[in-house]
């Protein structure tokens, strides 16, 4: 599967049905640990916002969602640039809520970890971690999430919001992916 020379879609590596169970699985998990509380969705854009919407509705309890955008990959590239940029900030005062970090991939932590510092130095109720996928084999910092969806291989995936210079973004399955 060629897109204008953006690479190649190798092989489906979890289809749409296993997302939706997992994605399911996961919203009644936060809909138990947090009833009663006050829970702010933090969605790490461009990457994770599918998965934002998915496990939104499957949480059954009142929820506000924000959004944050940072960077360590640049253009075309399938390797992180190990520095990471906040390109777009929160617009909610976090320190009343309870802060869930939805999370499309850990792949080295660098992102991730420099997300989680900023959101630790404004005083959340609590802080926790979904990630979608996680890549355990490319990690070059100490980072566990709360609650990982799916353990990958190191492989570069696209698709379900995951992209490869903007493309692959909507292909309803996570997919292995060729530059």
């Amino acid at each position: 599967m060629d897109n204008n020379n953006q690479g190649t879609v190798k092989r489906v590596l979890i289809s749409e049905d296993e997302l939706r169970k997992a994605i399911e699985t996961a919203g009644k998990q936060i809909t138990q640990e947090y009833a009663g509380k006050p829970v702010l969705l933090v969605s790490i854009l461009k990457g994770a916002f599918i998965f934002l919407g998915d496990l939104c509705r499957c949480i059954d309890l009142p929820c506000r969602l924000d959004f944050m955008e940072a960077k360590s990959y640049s253009g075309s590239t399938t390797e992180s640039c190990g520095q990471v940029t906040i390109t777009m900030d929160l617009k909610h005062d976090i320190s009343k809520y309870h802060v869930i970090i939805v999370e499309d991939i850990i792949d080295t932590g660098r992102t991730l970890s420099e997300v989680i510092k900023i959101l630790k130095g404004r005083n959340p109720l609590s802080l926790r971690i979904v990630t979608l996928l996680d890549k355990p084999a490319r990690r070059v910092v100490k980072l566990d999430a709360d609650v990982s969806l799916f353990t990958i291989p190191d492989y570069f995936v696209v698709g379900y919001s995951l992209d490869y210079n903007g493309y692959h973004r909507n292909l309803p399955y996570i997919a292995e992916f060729e530059a």
